[in-house]
């Protein structure tokens, strides 16, 4: 087991939507492979259901609700993994909104829904997170961006964002490699997840066959398969990285 007698948070480990997203499959995986899950969401429902999948499989995890935009959600997240579970050793960033109008038709409460959505999320949950690894000796935070962050993507705020999420990686990573800390990022592309649930159009379908040479979208499985490889000990040479999971779509 990859993750054997590991405490990982995972952020966002429940669906927006009925299905699989990416921090549901992710907080599943990481209990199949050893780890002892918290499972943080703001809709503690959502959180719940991931838990009683994961205890279903015999795995452990707690649900813990959380708004990590606010600092004080963030910091009660951490506390509560440390009061059940004494320790923390993984994190996933998995926070992340995608809404408001195209290009500059973007309104000031739009932007800053999703840059505070986005962004904050990190910070706040990295900033009461990495004095706990630290702690441990160590540990691996994965953030999860987009490949929006590559394109000329027409919802601005949702890809400036996102690019944000990759810069962040990279200052983490430098700034707590001392600390043997390692901070990776995962940018999913044309995904079918239960967030994609209701943008699943003809147009869509039509973009994944012209521009993704795999001919299909992804899976939150396959995100969270790449999530656990920079989570364990498999990557450990691996630090300030970003690992693209979309179907070899950028090099179109």
């Amino acid at each position: 087991m990859r993750l054997k007698d590991k405490v990982a948070l995972v952020v966002g480990a429940g669906s927006s939507r009925p299905g699989m997203g990416n921090g549901k499959a992710t907080a599943i995986l990481f209990a199949r492979e050893g780890a002892r899950v918290v499972a943080s969401d703001k809709n503690l429902a959502a959180a719940e259901e991931t838990v009683r999948l994961i205890r279903g499989e015999n795995g452990e995890a707690i649900a813990v609700q959380a708004d990590v935009t606010k600092e004080a959600d963030a910091k009660r997240m951490v506390e509560a993994a440390i009061a059940k579970y004494g320790r923390l050793d993984v994190v996933f960033n998995n926070v992340g909104i995608g809404e408001g109008h195209a290009g500059l038709n973007v309104t000031e409460e739009e932007w800053d829904r999703v840059m505070g959505t986005n962004l904050k999320s990190i910070i706040f949950t990295c900033k009461y997170a990495m004095p706990e690894l630290i702690k441990a000796g160590g540990g691996t935070v994965v953030n999860n961006a987009s490949m929006a962050a590559y394109y000329s993507y027409p919802i601005y705020a949702y890809a400036v964002s996102k690019a944000g999420v990759i810069a962040l990686t990279r200052c983490l990573a430098g700034g707590y490699a001392r600390y043997n800390i390692r901070v990776n990022c995962v940018s999913p592309g044309l995904m079918d997840t239960s967030m994609a649930a209701g943008i699943q159009t003809d147009s869509r379908r039509r973009t994944v066959e012209e521009r993704v040479p795999l001919k299909r979208q992804g899976t939150a499985e396959e995100t969270a398969q790449t999530v656990l490889f920079m989570a364990s000990s498999e990557s450990s040479y691996i630090t300030g990285q970003t690992i693209i999971v979309d179907g070899g779509q950028i090099v179109r």
